[in-house]
């Protein structure tokens, strides 16, 4: 399966602490674990701080929204993203203060820029899930 991209859309395998996170993907949201303790927002979804070690943590939704951090160029596609070349892996660093890895979409990839704001889309893998993606803030729909 392949995203409006053209990019693969592979299902993820969920854990037990992960598994909250990828069924709100695919109601369109994104959802992101905070320690009740510290305030910390964690990437990636578990279920203590690596901040303070606090195993009190409660789910947020996130706003989706971010700025680019860093980003490279794939030239070369391997593995279910042979045929997918040119596109972008980016860390977008979320409003709530996370850096996540993802592709950014929906922009030709020699048009990004550090710092250019981004806002979270949602690919569905046709399994019960959805893989978030990020494209150009103000540009097109969910």
């Amino acid at each position: 399966m392949r995203s409006e991209a053209g990019l693969p859309v592979p299902a993820p395998s969920p854990t037990a602490e992960t598994a909250e996170f990828w069924a709100a993907t695919a109601r369109g949201t994104l959802l992101l674990p905070r320690c009740d303790e510290c305030s910390t927002v964690i990437w990636y979804p578990r279920v203590f701080c690596p901040a303070c070690g606090s195993q009190t943590v409660s789910w947020i939704e996130a706003s989706g929204r971010g700025i680019i951090y860093s980003f490279t160029v794939a030239r070369r596609g391997m593995g279910p993203y042979k045929d997918a070349a040119p596109y972008a892996v980016a860390y977008v660093e979320l409003e709530e203060g996370p850096r996540i890895m993802t592709n950014v979409v929906d922009d030709d990839p020699g048009s990004l820029e550090v710092g250019m704001p981004v806002q979270v889309v949602f690919h569905d893998t046709g399994e019960g899930s959805a893989l978030y993606r990020f494209r150009r803030a103000g540009g097109g729909d969910r």
